[in-house]
C-alpha cells in the first residue's frame, strides 16, 4: 500500500532530476573540413543536451556507429558546402535520427536541427558584414521574421514536471484498484464472503463501503501528499485551488476502487480478475491522453477513454494546476468520476445476487 508509491515517486524524481536528457550521444560526418563545418561542429559540441562522441570521415562509419548503439543521430555536411555559402546559395545538409528510440531521437534531432540553423545563421552573419550589410539589414536577411515562444504550463520543457504531474497519481489510483480487487476476491477464495455479509448485516453496499473506505482514507492521503511535494518542494507549476486539487485527489481513488469492485464483482476468478484489473490500467495509459490526444485517435475511442478515471482526474489536473479555473471549468469531469459510483451499486448487486444473504430463522421455544 505505501512501498510501491514511494518507490515510484522516487524513482521518477531522480530519473527525471535534470528535467530533460542531457549529453546525448550523437556523431557529425564533416566532409567540408572548412571553416564552416567546423563552426557547426563546435556549436553542436557547445550544447550540454547532447555530446559529440565523434567526427566520423563517411556517412558509412556513421551509419555503422548508430546501428551499434553508440550514437543517436548524426549530422552529415557534404563536401563544398563553405562554397556554396560564399556564394549565396543554400548547400544541403543531412541530418540523420534513429527514432527507435523516441524520446533520445526526437531530443537529438530537436538539438542538431537547431544548432545547424543557428551556426549556418552565424555564418552568414559574418559574412554579409565583411560584404558591407548593416546589422538591421543582416537581420532582416537571415531573420526576416522573429518568433516569440510561450511554453503554457511547464515553460522549462521538464520532463519531470510532464511525468510525475500525471503518472504519480495514476499509478496510486491504480494500486487502489488493483488492491480493492484483490481483497474482494479473496473473500470469495477463502470462502469468507458469507461471514463478511453477514457482519454488515447482509447488506452487500455496508460491506463494500466497509471494505474500501480504510483504503480510500489512506491512498487519498498518499495522492494529496504526493501533489503537496510536488507542487511545494519540488516548485511544479501550480495556479488553482488546493481544495479541489484535494478533492480531485480523492474522487480519483474512489473511483478507481468502485471500478475495482465492478471488475471484482463480475469475475470470480481471483486469477482472471486481477488481470483485466492488469488490463484495464494498463490500457488508460493509452486512452486518458497523456502520451497521445485522445482527439487525435479514431472517433469511436474517445467515449471509450471516459471510462477510465484518470481521463476524468487529467482533465481537472489541466484546468486546475495549469489554467487556474475554479469549479465552473471542472464540474464536468467531477461529475463524471462522481458517476464512478453507479458501477460500485451494479457490483454491489451482482454480488448479492451470488451470495444472496437471509436471516436465521429463530427456533420456537
Amino acid at each position: 500500500m505505501t512501498l510501491g508509491v514511494v518507490v515510484s515517486f522516487l524513482f521518477f524524481a531522480t530519473a527525471t532530476e535534470t528535467g530533460q536528457p542531457l549529453n546525448l550521444p550523437v556523431g557529425v560526418v564533416d566532409c567540408d573540413g572548412s571553416y564552416v563545418s567546423r563552426r557547426i561542429c563546435h556549436e553542436i559540441a557547445a550544447t550540454s543536451a547532447v555530446d559529440v562522441k565523434a567526427v566520423y570521415n563517411s556517412h558509412t562509419e556513421a551509419r555503422k556507429a548508430m546501428q551499434r548503439g553508440e550514437i543517436f543521430a548524426f549530422y552529415e555536411i557534404p563536401k563544398g558546402t563553405y562554397n556554396e555559402v560564399l556564394q549565396f546559395h543554400s548547400p544541403h545538409m543531412s541530418l540523420y535520427t534513429n527514432s527507435a528510440y523516441m524520446l533520445a531521437g526526437t531530443l537529438s534531432y530537436k538539438q542538431l536541427a537547431t544548432m545547424g540553423m543557428l551556426a549556418t545563421g552565424a555564418v552568414q552573419r559574418e559574412i554579409l558584414r565583411k560584404k558591407g550589410y548593416g546589422e538591421e539589414e543582416i537581420m532582416g536577411l537571415i531573420q526576416p521574421v522573429e518568433y516569440d515562444t510561450h511554453m503554457i504550463g511547464n515553460p522549462w520543457s521538464s520532463y519531470q514536471v510532464y511525468l510525475m504531474s500525471t503518472l504519480i497519481p495514476a499509478i496510486i489510483a491504480f494500486i487502489a484498484l488493483m488492491h480493492t480487487a484483490y481483497v474482494i476476491a479473496r473473500e470469495r477464495k477463502e470462502r469468507t464472503m458469507h461471514a463478511w455479509l453477514k457482519k454488515a448485516g447482509g447488506n452487500t453496499l455496508t460491506a463494500l463501503l466497509g471494505k474500501m473506505l480504510p483504503y480510500t482514507a489512506w491512498y487519498s492521503l498518499l495522492c494529496v501528499a504526493a501533489n503537496l511535494v510536488m507542487y511545494g518542494p519540488m516548485h511544479f507549476p501550480f495556479e488553482g485551488s488546493w481544495l479541489l486539487m484535494v478533492l480531485n485527489s480523492i474522487m480519483l481513488v474512489t473511483a478507481a476502487q468502485c471500478a475495482g469492485c465492478f471488475i471484482s464483482a463480475c469475475l470470480p476468478d481471483e486469477s482472471l480478475a486481477m488481470s483485466i484489473c492488469a488490463i484495464y490500467c494498463a490500457m488508460s495509459f493509452s486512452l486518458s491522453g497523456f502520451s497521445f490526444p485522445v482527439e487525435s485517435m479514431p472517433r469511436i475511442f474517445e467515449p471509450l477513454s471516459w471510462l477510465y478515471p484518470i481521463r476524468h482526474y487529467y482533465h481537472n489536473f489541466c484546468d486546475i494546476a495549469i489554467f487556474g479555473n475554479g469549479l465552473e471549468h471542472c464540474w464536468p469531469s467531477f461529475c463524471a468520476l462522481a458517476g464512478f459510483g453507479l458501477v460500485l451499486l451494479i457490483g454491489a448487486w451482482m454480488l448479492g445476487r451470488q451470495y444472496p444473504y437471509t436471516e436465521p430463522k429463530k427456533l420456537r421455544p
